[in-house]
């Protein structure tokens, strides 16, 4: 240490403290009941964290699982002798695991033996030398929140020892030896680089005299630590709905200690603000502001907050709501009547409904001849259901189309695809089919013979167009196959082979084959009726069991005939099962792409179909047979009598699952109107093993099917539609791409129904890497230099009274204080006291105050972003 030949400038000064090291009950790794207790070794870093479990310690048991971590007993301020050991201790509670870390002036500690055993954090320097001295801070955390505590060491070097080992003690004056001294400086001592002595004056009395004794330090005041709440949300949203375009707030309410900084994620990437979208945040509430919402922000939003003792997070969903999709059918239409005039119009509700319930549907209908757009004219805009029954509109012998639009609280979506000419004609018989043996054209295209109109379907195997002949006028459904590899027209060809042997009434019937590259097409009779379930749940229909016993008998006809070709289907499933016309109860059975003929001597393995109505063999690769489609047909007559799924799960594998275990049951509410002779034809095709199921043979013969239950509308009770309504709508959202953004909406609101869907971080729901990272730049963006947001005033009181000066401070870190009366630091004393409360408020007490004791005030704060001071005149008065 370099020395001036200044006299004044070569004193030295002392200041002796008691520093009391408590000796541990229990030696190191054992608790006081012999418990092994777990500690990290410590790091070269300092870092280190425990679970400790011996009585007597903190434990998961005693304490609750959100308590941040928190010093019952700080960090003690010291001097040590040169080539002693430095030795700081502080116990901590707080739910575990707590992780401790060691700062040394601000920089992670490099030397030393720091030791944690889950509640007690000390550290031993050992030999300590003159640089050691300084600032140390010990830093806790856990899941919860972090905290920290800090003390200043001061290292007396051997030369200063051997200087003032014969210097005295004196009784201290009552605010004299109060006022510190900086070694000389004419400017306020900096808390930390700086270790301040303050003088003991030989006089009661001077305030200015230099004193002889030795110096002692002066220890900046902190902040009150009280063990209030951490930061906690106040009632904060689960989920919001926006409108389409319209600007929205997302706001989060919440209560801590100031200051306060929070940030907002969205699909894991931090929310940045910009012309679409920004935060607005205060001490109080955070709110993100998104300019035009759009469906694109849909989904799950968290809000991080950060304040200077705690942390937490908050999720919540957001739905934009806009039109909703058109209807995903085109109506349905059945006449029931010529005389007097009535039909019934059903169709599918639309795959999206924008992010809001449908309201209703506006049933629209144009007359042929009327081309223009405006011919289409309104029938009802009070539909509140997916069928509506025309009585009024329309006239005897007319052509018509019919439309239906939804709509929602948002507004109108688009209109649907239009339905089929209606001819309110009365009917005429069509002759009957006669079956021919069709052989593959090579050498014309389709269209060589017939007119291509619209669009019927799409499948996995192409697309289906509605045809017209050319010559005869005859309406037909051509089948376009992809066609373009080699494998694929090969399994064109076999379906139409296979075909050519199912000639049976409640079989569709190919009618034509087109093979003239690069197109591949097969002509079938078109069947205008719809399919099965659709019809079902029209209003004009009652669903009933004698009803359903009818539609099973037709499909396991078909099936039976199927199978006495050696053919099995191997996709039976709802919509493969289609109605003849819009108001009889005929049906027919389609698509024979995945159909296969059976060989005696080679069995067959087969990895397709639905997963909701293939058998438990074709999930395990086992071979298949005629059971294999007996095992749908149960499946298929479940659905028709109870509206729900046996096996349907919330994910394709669960479903798959339940099958391969072949578990099902029957819902009590769902078949209580169900006869035992129905539930037993339905347990004799759903059993896991195949040779137990019935044969097609054996299901005609059955009771539930030879025996036809009553049908006299009396005595028959007609079954609920909703159900099977809601089955309908499930399979919808599967064929469409906005299936996701509805499901995805449902699996957020289910999140958000949940209690805790919104909580604090505990030891069961950390934060998320995510929210981890934008507390570290949250951790950033709390660092702010100390200011008053209250400042000084000036004082003047008597005598004998007690003298308050009180500013608040803000800042993060937490600003350290130092009080001056002029350029001398202020130490407490029994006439002096300084209360940092939590709240940031630093008042400086003079208790029995006299003339002396006038002056200038200072309050010094410091942080590691910087400084502040704010001073005010005292003036005592006789």
């Amino acid at each position: 240490m370099d020395m001036s030949s200044d006299s004044s400038s070569n004193k030295r000064y002392v200041s002796t403290v008691k520093l009391f090291i408590r000796q541990p009950s229990t030696s190191p790794g054992q608790g006081q009941n012999g418990l092994a207790v777990k500690t990290a070794a410590s790091s070269r870093n300092g870092t280190q964290s425990a679970f400790v479990t011996g009585d007597g310690s903190p434990s998961p048991d005693n304490l609750r699982r959100t308590d941040p971590p928190r010093f019952t007993e700080p960090l003690q301020d010291c001097w040590v002798d040169e080539g002693s050991d430095i030795r700081l201790r502080g116990i901590i509670t707080g739910c575990p695991p707590i992780s401790v870390s060691w700062l040394h002036n601000g920089e992670t500690l490099r030397f030393g033996k720091p030791l944690f055993d889950g509640s007690e954090a000390r550290l031993v320097v050992r030999e300590c030398l003159p640089e050691d001295a300084g600032a140390y801070t010990c830093v806790a955390k856990n899941r919860v929140g972090k905290t920290s505590s800090s003390a200043a060491v001061c290292v007396r070097d051997f030369e200063t020892i051997c200087g003032v080992q014969n210097t005295t003690s004196h009784t201290s004056p009552p605010l004299d030896t109060c006022i510190m001294e900086s070694r000389g400086s004419t400017s306020p001592v900096s808390p930390v680089n700086n270790l301040s002595v303050f003088r003991q004056s030989s006089s009661p009395t001077s305030p200015t005299t230099p004193s002889q004794e030795g110096p002692q330090r002066v220890t900046p005041k902190k902040r009150a630590c009280s063990g209030t709440a951490p930061v906690q949300f106040e009632d904060p949203p689960s989920h919001v709905e926006a409108r389409l375009g319209e600007t929205t707030r997302l706001t989060c309410v919440f209560t801590g200690s100031a200051p306060v900084a929070s940030c907002w994620i969205r699909n894991k990437d931090l929310v940045v603000d910009g012309p679409d979208w920004w935060v607005e945040s205060s001490d109080r509430s955070s709110t993100l502001v998104i300019a035009k919402p759009g469906p694109e922000h849909t989904g799950l939003y968290t809000v991080v907050v950060r304040d200077r003792k705690s942390s937490a997070q908050h999720a919540l969903t957001l739905s934009v709501l806009e039109r909703p999709q058109p209807p995903a059918s085109c109506p349905l239409v059945s006449l029931l009547s010529i005389a007097p005039l009535c039909l019934v119009l059903s169709w599918s509700g639309p795959c999206y409904d924008g992010g809001s319930a449908v309201l209703g549907y506006v049933v629209e209908v144009s007359q042929r001849g009327e081309a223009k757009p405006e011919a289409w004219r309104e029938l009802t805009d009070q539909c509140r259901s997916t069928s509506y029954k025309v009585r009024s509109g329309i006239e005897p012998r007319g052509v018509y189309r019919f439309r239906v639009r939804a709509y929602n609280a948002v507004g109108l979506s688009e209109p649907s695809e239009e339905s089929q000419l209606i001819n309110m004609e009365p009917k005429v018989e069509p002759l009957p089919l006669t079956y021919e043996k069709v052989t593959i054209d090579s050498t014309h295209k389709v269209t060589d013979h017939y007119n291509v109109l619209e669009k019927l379907g799409v499948g996995k195997f192409g697309q289906v167009f509605k045809l017209t002949h050319k010559e005869t006028g005859r309406v037909c459904a051509g089948k376009f196959y992809k066609g373009r590899r080699a494998k694929e027209r090969e399994a064109a060809r076999k379906e139409i082979e296979l075909m050519n042997l199912l000639h049976h009434p409640k079989l569709v019937q190919c009618l034509g084959a087109y093979d003239l590259k690069p197109e591949m097409v097969m002509v079938m009779e078109f069947i205008a009726g719809g399919e099965l379930f659709e019809r079902i749940v029209d209003d004009g229909f009652e669903h009933t069991e004698p009803a359903s016993v009818r539609y099973m008998q037709q499909i396991v006809e078909g099936v039976g005939y199927m199978h006495q070709q050696s053919i099995i289907h191997l996709d039976l499933k709802p919509e493969n099962i289609v109605c003849v016309d819009h108001t009889g109860t005929r049906i027919k059975i389609i698509d024979f792409g995945l159909a296969s003929k059976l060989d005696p001597a080679t069995p067959l393995k087969v990895m397709h179909g639905t997963p909701e109505f293939v058998a438990p063999e074709v999930i395990g690769y086992e071979p298949v047979g005629f059971a294999t489609d007996m095992w749908s047909i149960g499946v298929i007559c479940y659905i028709l009598l109870s509206g729900e799924s046996p096996f349907q799960g919330n994910s394709e594998e669960e479903t798959l699952a339940l099958v391969t275990r072949a578990q099902w049951e029957f819902d009590e509410e769902s078949f209580e109107e169900i006869t035992d002779q129905a539930k037993d034809f339905i347990s004799s095709l759903l059993n896991k093993e195949p040779r137990r199921r019935m044969s097609c043979e054996e299901a005609l013969v059955h009771s539930w099917i030879a025996e036809p239950i009553s049908a006299d509308p009396s005595t028959t009770k007609c079954l609920s539609k909703e159900k099977m309504k809601k089955y309908l709508a499930k399979q919808k959202w599967k064929k469409t791409g906005k299936a996701l953004l509805a499901l995805k909406r449902m699996a957020l609101l289910s999140k958000s129904d949940g209690p805790g869907f919104l909580t604090s971080p505990t030891e069961d729901s950390p934060l998320s890497p995510e929210a981890e990272q934008a507390l570290q730049s949250l951790e950033v963006k709390l660092q702010e230099a100390p200011s008053f947001s209250l400042t000084l005033t000036d004082q003047t009181v008597p005598v004998g009274s007690t003298a308050r000066l009180s500013c608040h401070l803000t800042g993060y870190p937490d600003p350290e204080a130092v009080w001056f009366r002029g350029e001398e630091p202020v130490e407490e004393c029994s006439r002096v006291q300084i209360v940092y409360e939590e709240d940031g408020l630093c008042t400086l007490v003079l208790t029995k105050v006299v003339s002396q004791d006038s002056g200038v005030y200072t309050c010094k704060a410091t942080n590691n972003q910087g400084e502040a001071l704010c001073s005010a005149k005292l003036i005592v008065k006789n």
